[in-house]
């Protein structure tokens, strides 16, 4: 009898629990339907970088081009499966590249051939020798989905032996043969749950955790433990053992880096390793494993102590399971950490990537577009963005510190330093292009995307002195028709680099408002030649210049260049107008690139995720300047870095030839090129207060690290002397005289750039010049020589002298209109008997003049 009524108390519950299953079961299959009808996971669009161009005498190696090549999903010759991308042959002195339908580049092969560690040469499939070779391009990164998750998606074939094997030893060691639930873990766990009252939901196999998070909230209570078996069982039903591990490689989360989530095995492999996923070796397949447990606990970048205990755990049970011998195991555990650098901005080049996305929404206009599986081929080089990030860290810890010198106090001499509490430490720019094509190879926008997202690359700020070269380029300009400029003596003449300028303070009205603007320094030298004036960054010579020149022509030149806010001002001569420094580096290229405006693009390709093509795009350009007046404003800023505000990148160990203008407004700048990189470097406070630092001592030294870092690699280290374009002469002068340099001149002398035509034709002994005693040159008696003439080849009449233009009572009002009326300069002070006497104001020379503190504008 009481066997009976056991038997029927059984039967009760097992007909409540089969009736309860049947429900739930029933009610989580519409519920697992609907979310099986659309992807499991978005598929991402996917951002790659530049190729990899190799050309021959470059330093590489056959593994080199191996490796890059199954980095962009390449397969070797007789693996399966083959891969779309392509596939490649390697043998001991070669390899042959054959790109596939799925190929970023058309399907044409090449042969690359190496003398030791030195590109040989490069053949076409016929034999036909190749001047370069581009690679497949790599993956930088996914687009993060509207979570900032991200995730790279990957194939159980891809998929690691040792990974599965690893995964299944410590998490499920069953899967393969139970059929969602292994019984006996998940009794002595549910036992163990309910006798602690703390629901660990130990016992899970990887289906129920796939189950878990997919379709189920974090919540941790009995109920939700029998909805998970009953979506396990139709997950198990509806797909096999593999589509199910392959689904859980990619939902699986593996911790966090920088701002964003970590998202399967294929994400942490790059994350962690920055490796491809089928790259990895045992143990890197044991510490991902190993992850699984507690990603954030066991970050091996903030517990590398616990992520190797629990790495050697995860191989310790692949020993239990035959998944690897001992001694594989203890090879493996002997094995360090090597972690890839955890840098997001030198990996991933996130806020690159932002910009990406921008100008992909823009152009497509469709918001599911991160949906599609786009392949976006832009023009970021890898390697070069490394090397910005590293730059970037090195210069701002020097930064940082002339921060926090500025903010430490000491009551008395002996008293310990205080630090004040609430430094406000600055930000960072860096953009660095191909100065000929527009290529965009590398920018980082901040010093840290995942403590701010603020794209500084692209925000407005008022340029300071990097400015002024296109006052001097519009100087220039004036010479090609061989137009006087005259200057507030009254003095005519076609503008040269040893043209004489006013560096003398000078009032400028409007109304009844006055602008007096001064140097950085306060230094005054009076008369000054225009090569000196930019070589020392002079606000007030460079302003007279301005306005011999025309302020409204300067503004033209520089909106021409992309400078959209300039206006015909003369605060516009020192750069109290904002641009980005996205637009600065595209204006320079006028300078860098002879004279021709080259926009900078980050957008190549967009193709859908088989690789067909759904728009190319291509940059453009414009003339902006004659190659002859680029070149001559190109040679003034040689000067700068050689013997002036930017000497410091000299003495930081760059040798290479270049070009540059160091700029101080509130904040820091830096503009520079050599004769196939440009880069630009800022450096401010989001508040816009002023960072106290000039541009040669907070700029110009990470523009230097970086550019030091640039050359070393092969892409890069061709750096050339420019080349003056014909039409340009180049002449030695003597520094005291500015004349003509010749045997019979003491001292030294130095070269420089002229028109042709308007060269000095006197020499430094005066034998064709001045030949007025010094009891004339004293008093000013006697008639001075003429100055050169005007360029040969100027046969159309000459205009006349430019009429000063419109100058603002200050800076603030640097906005007045183009069209404002003409406004009164008030006559500078002329230097006196004992000035001229004793030499106030002498001419243009390096060593004799007096040479004031670096000056960073």
């Amino acid at each position: 009898m009481v066997l009976k009524i056991a038997g029927v108390a059984v039967g009760i519950v097992a007909l409540f629990f089969l009736l309860v299953f049947s429900f739930y079961y029933n009610k989580y299959k519409h519920i697992v339907d609907e979310r099986l009808e659309r992807p499991l996971f978005t598929n991402t669009a996917k951002i790659y970088a530049a190729p990899h161009e190799v050309r021959p005498g470059q330093k590489l190696t056959a593994s080199f081009v191996a490796q890059e090549l199954r980095s962009a999903g390449y397969t070797e010759d007789g693996a399966s499966p083959v891969s779309p991308m392509g596939t490649y042959s390697l043998n001991a002195r070669s390899i042959t590249v054959h790109p596939g339908a799925q190929s970023y580049h058309a399907p044409d092969s090449a042969t690359i051939s190496f003398e030791g560690s030195t590109v040989n040469q490069i053949t076409d499939a016929n034999g036909e020798q190749l001047a370069a070779y581009e690679l497949e391009p790599l993956l930088v990164t996914g687009l993060s989905d509207q979570t900032r998750t991200k995730r790279r998606l990957v194939t159980y074939d891809e998929l690691p032996h040792d990974l599965i094997l690893a995964v299944t030893s410590i998490e499920d060691r069953r899967f393969f043969e139970h059929g969602g639930v292994d019984y006996v873990r998940l009794l002595g766990a549910m036992r163990s749950d309910l006798l602690s009252h703390r629901y660990r939901q130990g016992g899970s196999t990887l289906t129920m955790q796939l189950a878990r998070g997919f379709f189920l909230s974090p919540e941790k209570r009995f109920r939700r433990k029998l909805i998970e078996i009953v979506i396990t069982f139709q997950l198990e039903h509806r797909f096999t053992k593999q589509q199910i591990f392959q689904m859980y490689a990619n939902q699986i989360p593996l911790g966090q880096q920088g701002s964003f989530a970590i998202n399967g095995f294929g994400e942490a492999a790059q994350a962690y390793f920055g490796k491809d996923v089928r790259q990895l070796n045992l143990q890197e397949c044991a510490l991902l494993a190993g992850l699984i447990q507690s990603p954030s606990r066991l970050n091996p970048y903030r517990h590398p102590t616990r992520a190797l205990e629990r790495r050697n755990v995860v191989l310790d049970a692949m020993v239990e399971t035959g998944s690897v011998t001992k001694e594989q195991a203890e090879e493996a555990k002997a094995s360090p950490l090597k972690l890839a650098t955890q840098s997001v901005d030198a990996n991933e080049a996130p806020y690159f990537v932002d910009l990406v996305r921008d100008q992909i929404v823009q152009k497509l206009g469709d918001a599911e577009y991160n949906q599609q599986g786009l392949r976006i081929y832009t023009s970021l080089d890898p390697q070069l963005q490394a090397t910005a990030s590293e730059a970037i860290n090195e210069g701002m810890k020097r930064v940082d510190d002339l921060v926090t010198k500025m903010h430490t106090h000491r009551a008395s001499k002996n008293a310990p330093a205080t630090v004040d509490s609430n430094i406000v430490y600055p930000q960072v720019a860096l953009i660095a292009l191909n100065p000929h094509t527009g290529q965009v190879l590398a920018l980082v926008g901040g010093r840290n995307y995942g403590m701010s997202q603020l794209n500084h690359a692209v925000a407005h700020r008022p340029t300071g002195s990097i400015f002024k070269p296109f006052v001097y380029a519009a100087a220039f300009n004036t010479s090609l028709s061989g137009a006087q400029l005259t200057n507030s003596d009254g003095v005519s003449g076609v503008f040269t680099p040893v043209t004489m300028l006013n560096d003398e303070p000078t009032t400028y009205t409007i109304g009844d408002q006055e602008y007096t603007p001064h140097n950085y320094h306060n230094e005054e030298y009076g008369e000054i030649t225009a090569r000196f004036a930019l070589q020392q960054s002079q606000n007030v010579a460079t302003i007279a210049l301005a306005q011999m020149v025309g302020f409204n022509n300067v503004a033209s030149l520089a909106r021409d260049a992309g400078i959209k806010s300039a206006r015909g001002t003369p605060s516009v001569a020192i750069g109290a107008y904002d641009a980005t420094p996205l637009e600065m580096v595209g204006a320079y290229t006028v300078f860098a690139n002879a004279g021709v405006k080259i926009d900078p693009w980050m957008l190549a390709s967009i193709r859908n995720a088989n690789g067909d093509v759904i728009s190319d795009y291509a940059p453009t350009s414009k003339p902006i300047l004659d190659p002859r007046v680029a070149y001559l404003t190109t040679s003034l800023m040689e000067n700068v870095i050689n013997h002036g505000t930017a000497a410091g990148v000299r003495a930081m160990g760059f040798s290479a030839p270049a070009a540059g203008k160091t700029g101080t407004s509130n904040d820091a700048w830096f503009a520079g090129y050599t004769s196939n990189l440009l880069c630009i470097v800022w450096v401010g406070n989001d508040d816009y207060s002023d960072i106290k630092l000039d541009g040669a001592k907070a700029a110009a030294p990470i523009w230097a690290e970086f550019m030091k870092r640039a050359v070393a690699l092969p892409e890069y280290s061709d750096t050339k002397d420019f080349v003056a374009p014909e039409g340009v002469t180049e002449v030695q002068l003597d520094k005291g005289t500015n004349l003509i340099a010749d045997a019979a001149c003491p001292g030294n002398s130095y070269a420089a750039a002229f028109l042709d035509g308007t060269q000095p034709t006197d020499t430094c002994d005066h034998s064709n010049g001045d030949q007025r005693n010094l009891f004339q040159k004293i008093f000013g008696l006697g008639e001075k020589p003429v100055g050169p003439p005007p360029p040969a080849q100027a046969q159309q009449p000459v205009p006349q002298p430019v009429r000063p233009m419109n100058p603002p009572s200050n800076p603030a009002q640097g906005a007045v209109a183009d069209n404002q009326q003409t406004q009164t300069q008030q006559p500078k002070k002329k230097r006196g008997f004992f000035a001229r006497l004793f030499g106030s104001g002498k001419k243009d020379d390096q060593q004799q003049q007096p040479q004031p503190q670096p000056n960073p504008q």
